[in-house]
């Protein structure tokens, strides 16, 4: 269970950083959407790119903690068994 929880830890940490990278790209480059995937869901009006780095950001936060929360258990379990 420890191996599993570990790796789980570190899919959720990288997950939870290319969420974040990914939130800060749209707020800096807003134009890469359209530019990547050819369309323009809001006609320039910005309105798509708020969502995305909204999202972004809600999957960052809560990966962030899902594996800080993992984190603390692994370690308390193992301060507990020692």
């Amino acid at each position: 269970m420890n191996g599993e929880s570990r790796t789980l830890f570190w899919i959720e940490s990288a997950l939870a950083e290319v969420s974040a990278a990914l939130a800060v790209v749209t707020l800096v480059w807003r134009d890469w959407l359209e530019w990547t995937f050819g369309v323009d869901p809001d006609q320039h009006s910005g309105s798509a790119e708020w969502l995305i780095v909204a999202v972004l950001l809600t999957v960052a936060v809560a990966l962030a903690l899902f594996a800080s929360r993992r984190w603390r258990t692994m370690h308390l379990g193992r301060r507990a068994a020692g």
